[in-house]
């Protein structure tokens, strides 16, 4: 499994050097996009614990229960890096779809899953229907933020 050795936003951006302009460029997006989004580390859920270990770029963040009765921090959007790709992740639905139904087939992604996406370089992306989708997510879960929680909670 490919994985990020990182603690820290800054090693985060550094971890791959041939990649780093084109999180740079999706970070600089989605921060316009969404300013009310806080960005930050995500270190990935704990060994032992649900969750995704996966270590990314947050911004916004809210907690969720898990079977266990514990709380889990997640990203309302992720980015990360991946063994040969880029990838997305929404934490938000609209009207019970995931928000990236919305955007399928105009986002210029490589790959799509149930609410995440992934793309090789940013030049490959439609930066207008992105900004949309992040601007959208971030209203989303300023007017509702329990939408995030609902959409975990139901994977």
């Amino acid at each position: 499994m490919f994985e990020v050795q990182a603690d820290s936003l800054e090693s985060y951006f550094e971890f791959d050097p041939r990649r780093r302009s084109e999180l740079e460029k999706v970070d600089s997006l989605i921060r316009r996009a969404a300013p009310g989004l806080g960005r930050y580390f995500h270190r990935g859920t704990p060994a032992g614990q649900a969750g995704m270990r996966l270590k990314m770029i947050g911004y916004g963040q809210f907690r969720y229960a898990v079977t266990s009765g514990k709380q889990v921090l997640w990203p309302v959007i992720g980015l990360a890096l991946q063994k040969n790709y880029i990838s997305l992740y929404f934490a938000v639905t609209f009207q019970g779809r995931p928000v990236t139904a919305l955007y399928t087939g105009r986002l210029g992604a490589l790959r799509a899953g149930r609410n995440n996406f992934s793309f090789e370089r940013f030049s490959d992306l439609d930066a207008d229907a992105l900004e949309t989708l992040v601007t959208r997510s971030a209203e989303i879960f300023e007017a509702e933020p329990d939408n995030p929680v609902r959409y975990k909670q139901s994977s």
